[in-house]
């Protein structure tokens, strides 16, 4: 499973437009996307040691590399949302570690692990995360900065796409 996101930069080189692989998260949304009834072969208790597929996040380093896209590895915060996230969130989540915070993926993420899925996650940079810019979070200019970063991310999945399904 290929999952993509718009996140909020919290590491100081993780400035809009940039692209990150996700290989860990921090879940602060406060959801349990597993809870409900069990159905039968499913599995309530996954391994969350690591969540998204090393070798997974190798073949896209491999494919940005060749196509000259820059692609860093960190940790993704999750909030919940709809809004976006407050100052003080944003400083416990640098604390904790994360790199970037965003408001989906980590639900996803659980879920298709649950499944027995590999899960590899990339992260769009479209804004600096709640104050740690000089103006506030503007769903316009988070989405502009989607579509130019976009550009990115489709040259990369139109590479990596056949070379997964290849397996």
């Amino acid at each position: 499973l290929v999952l993509t996101n718009a996140s909020g930069g919290i590491r100081s080189d993780l400035a809009p437009g940039a692209l990150m692989l996700v290989d860990d998260h921090i879940n602060l949304g406060f959801q349990a996307p597993l809870a409900g009834p069990l159905h039968p072969g499913e599995e309530r208790f996954p391994d969350m040691s690591r969540p998204y597929d090393g070798e997974l996040m190798a073949f896209a380093e491999e494919v940005a590399l060749a196509a000259g896209i820059r692609l860093t590895r960190g940790v993704y915060g999750w909030v919940g949302g709809p809004n976006f996230e407050t100052p003080a969130e944003v400083l416990a989540l640098r604390a904790a570690g994360a790199d970037v915070v965003g408001m989906s993926t980590v639900p996803e993420a659980i879920v298709a692990r649950a499944g027995g899925q590999r899960v590899l996650a990339i992260s769009v940079v479209t804004n600096r995360a709640a104050g740690l810019g000089l103006e506030v979070v503007d769903h316009e200019e988070v989405m502009a900065w989607g579509a130019v970063a976009g550009e990115k991310v489709a040259v990369l999945l139109e590479e990596l796409v056949p070379l997964l399904a290849a397996g």
